[in-house]
């Protein structure tokens, strides 16, 4: 074959079909997600903009992947997120054939805060919820596709809103005796519950076989639980009135089994004596007690965070009392063990219910029902919040005063309170909430009057002789000394050193301020003949406490007060003080305060 014949068969480069280029990957916009609860169908077919809507469909997907959301409740909320900001992008880019990842902008999410901020009905906090839902879901998608992000909308998306501020403070504390009486209502549940399950236990173990032996004797039925497992309605059916007059299916079973009503009592004893999260303490394992020493053992759990959960571990008291997390957990794991071994669980929280033997928290919201039912149960519904309604239980405000009770043992120390948290998350979630406004506002007060301890120095305060009866600084000149002694300087209340050179106004005119300025001003020299008109006027603001509220007299008299007690007084002897009060009782002080003064005490 000639060289031509053996290159005619191919064709010329020209001729060759380019082969496409594959197209990308895009997520579905119909699919189903299962989660522990149950699956959620999700249809995006009918928004507009089909490969944005694939994008955020493949980031809603991911959900569903790598375990961040458990319950159908939690990502039902992400839909409608999705769903009104395409709405919005379709209405704002109208004559935009089909919008992708690539074209979103920082300033699409934005706009769609502002536009949900102007509707009118939609608070801040809901504003907050929908944005956030949506920036979450948009970091799944980035997390799927990255290349189809632009770098502007990468930094955006690394935060939630920009305009929709917390308006609401954080959850608060539940007050001292109703967390007391919480606690110790869970805990007597829970010796009630141990009690009746290791009775059952003992009456089991002295039973036989109802059916050689009879189903008349409560033992053989609880012989038949231990050894075959619960009673169920076909029992019920067979021998009606002996099951029913031993107590009935249910009532059998709970004698060696924990009932869905008896979980929420260890939970909630749990987070009152660890401070867990809710969800973490319902999530726990069998296996979450390791590395027991001395008196203490680590709790391993899983925390809820926005990429997952994270394995942690905590370090708690142990012991043989329900009152130490330890103890606590160590009984829940013997009474649930044999419902656990009965359907092969791995899960800490395992009972007998209608349903069977199952996880008691497969699905975190089933159980929310009861929470009332047993406050109403020990009369806790009775008791007053701290906004003077009934208390209702949420376990979040358990942990609340837990995280409460830490923080003021902590003395407000934030380094010290903030375990496991950044210190901007327990100052905002935990120190700043209403049951610590009045320790707050006492700090606050005790901060002013130490500054203003600092700037100024104690009063200066004399002997008869002339010494030094105070802790201050520089000694007065023996000028003034001899003047202070003789009354040559007096001014009301003490003597000055210069009353034309005074701090509080221009030098060479007299001293501006009112006479208990005297108490603040570091030219005054008091003396024991000083005393008698220094405890009139104490006299005095002491008695304006009754014509003023107690904010208006601290503004004040509250450091004038301080400066006499603390500064003043205290110097002189017991003696030298009922001597000068007796003086004082004579009359003879009026001579030395101006009629101003009268007149204000009259």
């Amino acid at each position: 074959m000639s060289r031509r014949g053996r290159w005619a068969r191919i064709p010329a480069v020209e001729d060759v079909p380019i082969e496409p280029a594959p197209l990308p990957a895009v997520g579905p916009v119909v699919f189903s997600l299962s989660f522990a609860d149950g699956t959620r169908d999700v249809d995006l077919s009918d928004l507009p903009h089909p490969r944005l809507v694939r994008s955020l469909g493949l980031g809603l997907q991911r959900y569903g992947e790598d375990g961040s959301i458990t319950t159908v409740g939690s990502f039902s909320q992400l839909i409608p997120a999705v769903r009104q900001f395409v709405t919005f992008l379709s209405a704002a880019e109208e004559g935009t054939d089909d919008l992708g990842p690539e074209d979103l902008e920082a300033d699409h999410i934005d706009a769609y805060e502002q536009a949900l901020l102007m509707r009118p009905g939609t608070s801040p906090a809901r504003v907050r919820d929908l944005v956030g839902c949506l920036v979450r879901t948009l970091r799944k998608a980035h997390e799927a596709a990255p290349e189809a992000f632009g770098e502007d909308l990468v930094v955006r998306i690394g935060f939630s809103t920009r305009e929709a501020k917390r308006t609401t403070r954080p959850l608060d504390a539940y007050p001292p005796s109703v967390f007391d009486a919480i606690k110790e209502a869970a805990l007597g549940d829970i010796r009630a519950t141990q009690r009746r399950i290791t009775e059952g236990e003992r009456l089991a173990a002295t039973g036989q076989d109802p059916d050689t032996a009879g189903w008349e004797r409560l033992e053989n039925l609880l012989w038949l639980v231990a050894n075959r497992g619960p009673l169920t309605v076909r029992d019920r059916q067979e021998h009606p009135y002996r099951v029913g007059r031993l107590g009935g299916v249910r009532g059998i079973n709970r004698q060696l089994d924990l009932g869905i009503h008896d979980v929420l009592p260890f939970v909630i004893a749990l987070i009152c004596l660890t401070g867990m999260e809710p969800e973490a303490a319902k999530r726990l394992k069998a296996d979450c007690l390791v590395s027991p020493a001395r008196g203490f053992v680590s709790v391993r759990y899983l925390k809820r965070r926005s990429k997952g959960h994270e394995a942690k571990q905590t370090r708690v008291a142990d012991g043989g009392t329900l009152n130490l997390p330890g103890g606590l957990l160590r009984l829940s794991l013997r009474l649930t063990s044999r419902a656990r071994d009965r359907i092969g669980s791995k899960a800490l929280w395992v009972c007998h219910g209608q349903h069977g033997t199952q996880d008691a928290y497969r699905d975190l919201g089933a159980t929310n029902f009861y929470h009332q039912q047993w406050m109403a149960e020990h009369g806790l519904d009775k008791m007053t919040d701290r906004n003077g309604k009934p208390v209702r239980l949420d376990l979040r405000r358990l942990r609340k005063t837990f995280k409460s009770q830490h923080y003021l043992r902590a003395a407000g120390v934030l380094a010290d309170f903030a375990q496991g948290h950044t210190a901007e998350t327990a100052a905002g979630h935990y120190a700043d909430i209403a049951a610590h406004d009045t320790i707050h506002d006492q700090a606050i007060e005790n901060a002013l009057e130490e500054a203003v301890q600092v700037a100024l120095p104690p009063p200066t305060v004399l002997d008869e002789d002339g010494g030094r009866l105070d802790d201050g600084g520089a000694d007065p000149t023996p000028e003034e000394v001899t003047a202070a002694l003789s009354g040559a300087s007096d001014v009301f209340l003490a003597s000055c050193r210069d009353f034309h050179d005074s701090p509080f106004g221009s030098k060479g005119k007299p001293c501006p301020v009112a006479l208990w300025g005297c108490l603040e001003c570091p030219n005054a020299i008091f003396t024991a003949r000083h005393l008698p008109q220094v405890l009139t006027f104490l006299d005095f603001i002491e008695r304006q406490r009754d014509e003023l509220s107690e904010a208006e007299w601290k503004v004040r008299f509250g450091l004038p007060w301080e400066r006499v007690v603390h500064g003043i007084r205290n110097r002189f002897s017991r003696d030298q003080i009922l001597t000068a009060q007796a003086i004082a009782e004579g009359g003879e002080v009026e001579l030395l305060l101006p009629l101003e003064f009268w007149r204000g005490i009259a």
